[in-house]
């Protein structure tokens, strides 16, 4: 469980490390490089480098906190990769169901997984489920998505290559768009991103502007957001036409937390 510096969540709790590349957006992926970082640094839970590895000893951190919080599930990992068994993934919903004051928000590339063993698992109201698009290659992650019994379905549409000029948002909840930004980052353009708001405006979907990324992406250099000092500070500025847009789905509150 660490504090997140992720502007739509507030902690990451990672009942699964290390994954491997699937597509496009994972060519630069943050998780490995950090995964490498911690390693060299003699961290124990990162032993195993970039290796898929389950840790069952973090299933129990989710009952010690006492106060409503965003998660973000397996930022280091994904929660669907092939080789974590149904048991497993079983045994972190069950987690979830458990802790319905904090909203865990899950994000994976293998939608086709997630829609597989849609009906093996308890979609409680405070979990989110979102699948990762990068470019067209991968729109069809979205239809796996909707088949899902999830409350909250969303698209992590970062880091944002390519144009989605025809998405189909039905019973989509929420999108979040961002730019790359590490070593040889791939740039976003304004007009994609630009056209992913009208999209999402014309089917009431939550618009969240992550990022342009690097600074030399963001068409305005005069972005105040650019510097590290402002208070809505993103990689490489977050304005766009001088707004930030920040909008997120409501958290499911329990009745017994209702006041």
């Amino acid at each position: 469980m660490a504090k997140s510096n992720i502007e739509w969540t507030e902690m990451t709790w990672n009942p699964t490390t290390g994954c491997n590349k699937l597509s496009a957006g994972c060519k630069y992926c943050y998780a490995e490089v950090m995964s490498r970082r911690l390693k060299g640094m003699g961290q124990e839970k990162y032993k195993n480098g970039f290796k898929l590895t389950i840790h069952p000893d973090t299933l129990k951190v989710p009952y010690t906190w006492d106060k409503p919080k965003k998660v973000f599930v397996n930022s280091m990992s994904d929660l669907f990769h092939k080789d974590v068994p149904l048991s497993y993934i079983k045994q972190v919903f069950t987690v979830m169901n458990d802790n319905p004051i904090h909203t865990f928000q899950v994000l994976t590339k293998r939608a086709d997984i997630v829609a597989k063993y849609d009906k093996e698992l308890k979609w409680s109201p405070n979990i989110w489920m979102g699948v990762s698009v990068e470019n067209e290659k991968v729109v069809e992650r979205i239809d796996f998505l909707r088949e899902t019994s999830a409350h909250i379905k969303f698209l992590s549409l970062e880091p944002l290559i390519g144009p989605l000029p025809k998405l189909n948002l039905k019973n989509i909840d929420w999108a979040i768009v961002g730019g790359e930004s590490g070593h040889g980052a791939r740039p976003i353009k304004k007009e994609w991103v630009i056209d992913i708001k009208k999209q999402c405006d014309k089917k009431g979907v939550f618009f969240f502007f992550k990022q342009w990324g690097k600074p030399q992406f963001n068409y305005n250099p005069k972005d105040p957001t650019i510097n590290a000092d402002h208070p809505q500070h993103a990689k490489g500025g977050c304005r766009i036409n001088g707004k930030v847009y920040r909008k997120m789905p409501k958290t499911y509150k329990p009745l017994a937390t209702v006041a």
